[in-house]
């Protein structure tokens, strides 16, 4: 442990950062990677609904399309889809209507379930404009 850290001088701010600062720089620089397996999700009829999972640790659910550690990134983002995400048990299906009424346009904005130590939840983030 650093000095700072038992003063909680300068390590506080370090801390307080949310690991989800770190995703949206990932997101952003991967951006473009990952609308193309979107699409390449859609126009082969895999699904509808392409969905991104986050993680910083092995996930046992869908294929990893962007390994942190090969990449030198903070995030590894894995992709997969509405279907197995409900053969997984991780969205019911009586609530499959519901997902789908609140998922954003595929094409406009990646469906990512990010993953951090305090839980998980799903986010529309917009693609990069070009």
């Amino acid at each position: 442990m650093n000095p700072e850290d038992l003063l909680n001088e300068n390590g506080a701010e370090k801390k307080k950062q949310s690991p989800l600062v770190s995703l949206e720089v990932d997101l952003k620089f991967f951006s473009e990677s990952i609308r193309e397996v979107a699409v390449e999700i859609m126009v082969e009829g895999l699904s509808a609904y392409p969905i991104f999972i986050a993680h910083q640790h092995d996930v046992k659910l869908g294929e990893v399309i962007l390994d942190r550690n090969e990449l030198n990134s903070e995030w590894t983002i894995n992709a997969s889809t509405l279907e197995e995400f409900i053969e997984k048990g991780v969205i019911k299906k009586e609530l499959k209507q519901r997902f789908i009424d609140s998922f954003k346009n595929p094409h406009d904005f990646m469906c990512v379930f990010a993953i951090v130590p305090e839980g998980a939840n799903f986010v529309f983030f917009p693609y990069s404009k070009e």
